[in-house]
């Protein structure tokens, strides 16, 4: 079996995992990140959602429920991950625009506005753009992405439509990063009669260096350009897990890819190792502190049986709201059904409670009393309770 020892063992790859990872590493401890595959968040739209009730995300904060995560990080709390969100973005080709102090719209492929708070910069000329002709460009075959949606939503727009010799998000966002691939579109570009506005394309402008590329194509054909987020698989999302994990790596971290948590390790009070399955040498992680950031039924950290909801790793109790007949409501497509709400319950110190482990931190969407979907506030909450769960980790450490 190969072993390593770690200060802390980060459970998870997601927003909140990492989160956490860069932080501690960035401290200068051990830090192991644990994942079995790559995380939703690399399906997302790559924006920061923190709160969606009314136009100042921190002011509402007052509104949410008692036990709600933001309610035990608090407004500084907040204020601090995400601004560390964003200087670890503007360390690279993918900064984020925007403020905690108030929300803002982008358009969606469906021609409809979704509102958000940070958004990386292709994003930016997004807002407002409905005060001026829009000119939206799709690609030949593309899956998912509809210009003809949004033209019949909005006025004052159209669209036409590029053959990139591909039809798949990733495949096109490849082409733009090949050597004549843009001179070739923005000569096409420049050769329609448009009305003067702005133009908009699907997220695809590359994955490794996409404001170049927006700023480029701006400057040939003298508009302002912005990207569409589109279904997944997302371009904006992966560049954004793969900004992260990169921020990790060059901290030092260890990363453990690809497999499952076999076994968990712990004597009396405290964990001391897991094991991942592997097909070959098992591998054996040990740590002086875990946090459990594994997210909830989308991502796997939470199961649910036919009358019950199980944590996957560490078998911790789950809160959830009453017996399976109170988890949905009638209506299906209504948002906030209870059974969103459950998850673990932590104290003040992002301990999960009742578990009787001291070294335990959780954060994340698998928190109790989350519901992110109905508050839409997913990334920001795990951008938040990463950054707490991680400096509760330190304190303990150091």
């Amino acid at each position: 079996m190969n072993d390593s020892l770690h200060d802390v063992v980060v459970i998870g790859g997601g927003m909140s995992g990492l989160t956490a990872a860069i932080h501690l590493a960035g401290k200068g401890l051990r830090t192991a990140l644990v994942s079995r595959g790559d995380p939703v968040c690399s399906l997302s739209t790559g924006c920061i959602d923190v709160l969606d009730i009314g136009k100042r995300p921190l002011e509402a904060m007052g509104e949410l429920p008692e036990g709600h995560p933001y309610r035990l990080v608090g407004r500084k709390g907040i204020e601090d991950a995400l601004k560390m969100f964003r200087d670890l973005m503007a360390e690279g080709p993918s900064p984020y625009v925007g403020t905690t102090r108030r929300n803002r719209e982008i358009l969606t492929p469906i021609g409809t506005f979704k509102t958000t708070c940070l958004v990386p910069r292709t994003m930016e000329a997004s807002q407002g753009c409905r005060d001026e002709h829009l000119h939206v460009i799709s690609f030949h075959g593309i899956r998912d992405f509809y210009p003809s949606y949004i033209t019949s939503r909005l006025p004052n727009t159209s669209f036409s439509i590029y053959d990139a010799g591909a039809s798949s998000t990733l495949a096109i966002a490849t082409r733009f990063e090949e050597e004549g691939f843009v001179d070739d579109f923005c000569t096409w570009l420049s050769g329609l009669e448009i009305p003067p506005g702005r133009v908009a394309v699907p997220a695809v402008l590359g994955l490794r260096n996409p404001v170049s590329l927006m700023n480029a194509i701006s400057a040939r054909i003298g508009r302002d350009v912005f990207e569409i987020p589109t279904l997944p698989p997302s371009i904006p999302g992966l560049r954004l897990f793969r900004a992260l994990k990169a921020a990790f790596q060059n901290r030092g971290g260890d990363v453990f890819w690809g497999n499952a948590i076999s076994s968990v390790e712990t004597r009396g009070d405290m964990v001391e190792a897991v094991t991942l399955a592997a097909s070959g040498r098992p591998s054996r992680v040990q740590g002086r502190v875990f946090i459990l950031a594994t997210g909830s039924f989308v991502s796997g950290g939470l199961f649910a049986t036919r009358d019950a909801v199980k944590e996957i790793v560490f078998g911790l109790p789950v809160d959830i709201p009453g017996p399976r007949n109170d988890w949905f409501w009638n209506d299906f497509f209504t948002t906030g059904h209870p059974i969103e709400g459950s998850g673990i319950e932590v104290d003040s110190c992002f301990r999960p409670v009742m578990s009787g482990l001291k070294n335990l931190f959780v954060c994340g969407s698998i928190l109790a009393r989350s519901e992110i979907m109905k508050y839409r506030c997913g990334h920001g909450m795990a951008l938040a309770t990463g950054l707490k769960a991680a400096k509760m980790c330190e304190r303990m450490l150091l």
